[in-house]
C-alpha cells in the first residue's frame, strides 16, 4: 500500500515522532532499530477447536499441554490470532489449556500477562481437580493417575460411561480395542 510506504519511509527517517506518539522522549529513538519485517507463516496445529452454531457463543481454542514449553504461549497465541484472521467469523474466542499439573506450565509468561490474565484464557491443571461427580472429569484424571490406580479406577467407570455415554459403533469398537488393551 501507499500508505505503508510513506510510513516506512517516515519512520525510517525520523523514528522519533513514532516515540513522540507514544508520549517518550524522542531520544528513546536511539535505543531501537526500525525495519520493515516479513513474518513467514508457519504451519500451526491446534489440539482442538470448538466451533459453536450461532455467533452469540465464543469460539473454544483447546491446548492439551503435558510438555514443559517455554515458547508454549507464543505458539497458542499465534495460532489463535491466525485462526481468526483466516476465518470470517465473528464469535468472541475463548483459549482453554489442560495441563497435567502447575510445574509443566511456562513460568515465562510475562510478555502474555494481559491476555493471560484477561479471561480470555482458561487453565486447568489436572492434578488440582477435585474429585467429582462428573464423569468427564473423572476420565480426564485417569490420565495421570498411576497405571494401577487409572486401571481399576477405569474399571469402576466402565458402568457410568456405557450408561451416561450413547456409543456410535465406531465408538463401541474404538472402546473395545482400547479396554482390550489395558485389560478392562
Amino acid at each position: 500500500m501507499k500508505t505503508d510506504s510513506i510510513f516506512y519511509q517516515l519512520l525510517q527517517r525520523f523514528p522519533a515522532c513514532f516515540f513522540d506518539l507514544l508520549n517518550l522522549p524522542p531520544e528513546t529513538a536511539n535505543s531501537y532499530q526500525f525495519s520493515s519485517v516479513e513474518v513467514k507463516q508457519l504451519s500451526f496445529r491446534l489440539d482442538g477447536v470448538f466451533l459453536p452454531d450461532t455467533p452469540n457463543q465464543p469460539i473454544y481454542f483447546l491446548e492439551v499441554q503435558f510438555q514443559k514449553d517455554n515458547r508454549f504461549y507464543s505458539r497458542f497465541f499465534s495460532e489463535i490470532f491466525l485462526y481468526l484472521h483466516q476465518t470470517d467469523l465473528s464469535n468472541n474466542w475463548q483459549g482453554v489449556v489442560i495441563y497435567p499439573r502447575r510445574s509443566v506450565e511456562s513460568v515465562e509468561t510475562a510478555r502474555y500477562g494481559e491476555l493471560i490474565n484477561s479471561g480470555r484464557i482458561l487453565r486447568f491443571y489436572i492434578e488440582e481437580l477435585r474429585e467429582v461427580e462428573s464423569l468427564g472429569i473423572s476420565m480426564l484424571q485417569l490420565i495421570i493417575a498411576p497405571t494401577t490406580r487409572a486401571i481399576k479406577q477405569g474399571k469402576q467407570l466402565i458402568p457410568r460411561i456405557r450408561q451416561e455415554l450413547p456409543l456410535s459403533q465406531t465408538t463401541a469398537r474404538t472402546f473395545r480395542i482400547d479396554r482390550d488393551n489395558f485389560g478392562l
